[in-house]
């Protein structure tokens, strides 16, 4: 899904920064330009490095739907 319409940023693609070592909003922003226009996206971008970081949808541990 997108999390920055701004730039076209996804999901995925903020997950594969928190898998390549980005633990907060400002590591993944340094590789990514989420929330750096009208920041309406930090909240769920922050949303989805949390979700990654317990595992819940980072990487190998993505459920299906």
């Amino acid at each position: 899904m997108y999390v920055c319409v701004c730039h076209g940023i996804t999901d995925r693609q903020i997950r594969r920064a928190v898998e390549q070592g980005a633990r907060s909003l400002s590591d993944v922003q340094m590789k990514l330009p989420v929330g750096a226009c009208c920041g309406r996206c930090q909240d769920c971008a922050r949303e989805v490095i949390r979700d990654c970081q317990r595992g819940e949808t980072c990487g190998s541990n993505a459920v299906a739907a």
